[in-house]
C-alpha cells in the first residue's frame, strides 16, 4: 500500500469522515479527497497534523500495517518483571508520574497499617 491508501485505511479504521480529517489538517474536503486518491502529495505540516489526529508516528502512517500497531496494553495480566519492563519503555516524565502514584499509594498503605495497629492497641 502507498501513503494515500494508508491514510484512508487509518481514517476509516478510526471512524473519521473525510471532512473531519480535512478540517483538522487545514484543507478543504476536495483537497483531502485528492490526498486519499493519491492525486496530491501530503505536506510535512499536514503529515504532522495527521500524526496527532491518528495518534500514530509518521513512520507508522507511512509504513502502516494494522497488525503492527498495538491497540491496548493491559498491564494487569503481566508478571511483575513484565510490568517493570513496560514501565521502563515510558518516557522520563511518564515514568516519574507512575512512580509518584506508587509512592503515594505506598505512603497511604503505611499510614493505614500504622493507624490500624495503633487503634487496635487502644
Amino acid at each position: 500500500m502507498n501513503l494515500a491508501d494508508n491514510i484512508k485505511v487509518i481514517r476509516e479504521k478510526q471512524g473519521l469522515l473525510q471532512k473531519e480529517v480535512a478540517l483538522h489538517i487545514g484543507v478543504d474536503k476536495s483537497t483531502y479527497s485528492k490526498i486519499e486518491k493519491g492525486l496530491r502529495e501530503v505536506t510535512v505540516a499536514e503529515l504532522q497534523k495527521l500524526t496527532k489526529l491518528f495518534n500514530l508516528t509518521a513512520d507508522q502512517i507511512m509504513n502502516y500495517n494494522e497488525n503492527s500497531i498495538p491497540t491496548e496494553v493491559v498491564i494487569e495480566d503481566k508478571s511483575t518483571i513484565e510490568q517493570m519492563q513496560l514501565i521502563q519503555q515510558l518516557d522520563e516524565e511518564d515514568k516519574s508520574t507512575v512512580f509518584k502514584i506508587i509512592d503515594k499509594m505506598l505512603t497511604t498503605k503505611k499510614f493505614k497499617d500504622f493507624f490500624n495497629k495503633n487503634v487496635a492497641m487502644l
